[in-house]
């Protein structure tokens, strides 16, 4: 593929205005360090490096490895598309990155490799930031530079700090969740109460670009259309029983997502207008199955009835609203079915036990709930 200069300076500005904003981003997660702050400095600039480096390391592996198969098999490809974030607080600093495949892809085997290579690249890019940050994990003691409040509780502060009441109001207490795969680490390099808290991980720089990474990874490899899992799956299966298994995993992962997400009695209910909009929401997601409208409608009532009677008698019961953007995105701009491929050859053993080992890597890199944010409130009298 030709890359001219001028596709070059664009492909180019992308990522360098990425990683401004990303190591804006790190600066501000890691250090508390907002480029809106009086006195920012370049220091405080450049402290951001420790997470936007290797997060931009995991992330062109991951899109490389597209874009070098792609070329292998004569696929005319773009370089990748960087998409920067303003840095806004609680931001990542990029939505990730993406290419553009400019020829039809006429076979199941190439279209495998294609989506298989990126998600595998990055994850062993990943897997060596992660197992970096682990094994040079600083002495428990390092969290007192980012709350020196702490000191007062010893290294047992977290039996007291995380309690109600406690924070300051307005302050955003962040907790991240676990998947198998930062579980495994956990245990392998528990020494001397180095591993940080869930609710202080953020202030790890190479764990935290690991982190999110794995949960970048997960979300690509979805066994839904044409996402990399979705491509995965259908060389795996083939077309019919694609449709089938991903129509299910699509469904479930919107029903989970918004779960709790309506609340429909007590003093916090929401108006009629705001549980009509949520169920148009959940129709407009479901037309992503490709069904006819009845069958969407009725997928979509049952979804909505499930969840209020489980809102109603199990109300503690949730899911992660934070999903229900990516449901979305793949209901209307995705689409769950795969389409057929004109060259429908079998896959060979080695590609299969890949492709096996790619679902697998989705499920211990899958976090049910990867951040959830909690604003300290004034403490009950």
């Amino acid at each position: 593929m030709e890359i001219t200069p001028r596709k070059a300076l664009i492909h180019t500005a992308l990522f360098l205005v990425t990683l401004v904003t990303t190591t804006m981003a790190g600066a501000e997660w890691v250090y508390a360090k907002s480029v809106f702050m009086p006195g920012y400095s370049w220091s405080d600039f450049a402290s951001g490096f420790a997470y936007s480096v290797p997060f931009l390391l995991i992330l062109t592996a991951h899109e490389f490895g597209h874009y070098f198969t792609a070329i292998h098999y004569r696929v005319r490809t773009t370089l990748p598309y960087y998409i920067p974030l303003p840095p806004l607080p609680l931001m990542f600093g990029t939505l990730g990155a993406l290419i553009r495949l400019k020829s039809h892809v006429p076979s199941k085997q190439q279209n495998f490799d294609i989506g298989i290579a990126g998600p595998l690249a990055g994850f062993v890019v990943a897997l060596v930031v992660l197992m970096y940050g682990f094994m040079t994990l600083p002495p428990p003691e390092y969290i007192y530079q980012f709350h020196p409040e702490y000191q007062t509780y010893g290294l047992d502060y977290a039996a007291t700090v995380y309690q109600p009441g406690f924070m300051k109001e307005g302050m955003v207490d962040v907790i991240l969740g676990k998947n198998l795969l930062f579980l495994f680490f956990e245990k392998v390099f528990d020494a001397g109460g180095r591993v940080p808290n869930a609710h202080e991980l953020i202030h790890y720089p190479a764990l935290f670009a690991g982190y999110l990474s794995l949960v970048f990874t997960s979300i690509n490899l979805l066994p839904i259309g044409q996402l990399d899992g979705g491509h995965v799956l259908y060389g795996l299966i083939g077309f019919k029983r694609h449709r089938i298994i991903a129509s299910v995993i699509f469904v479930a992962f919107l029903f989970y997502a918004g779960l709790g997400y309506i609340k429909f009695f007590g003093p916090q209910a929401d108006p009629l207008w705001v549980m009509g909009a949520y169920f148009g929401f959940l129709y407009l997601c479901l037309l992503g199955l490709k069904l006819p409208w009845k069958d969407t409608l009725m997928f979509t009532t049952a979804i909505f009835t499930v969840q209020f009677l489980i809102g109603t008698w199990w109300p503690t019961i949730t899911g992660y609203s934070g999903w229900l953007l990516f449901a979305f995105i793949i209901g209307r701009l995705i689409g769950v079915p795969h389409p057929p491929c004109e060259i429908e050859e079998p896959l060979s053993r080695t590609r299969i036990i890949l492709g096996w080992i790619a679902l697998i890597v989705f499920i211990i890199c899958f976090v049910p709930a990867p951040l959830d944010l909690i604003v300290a409130t004034p403490a009950t009298p």
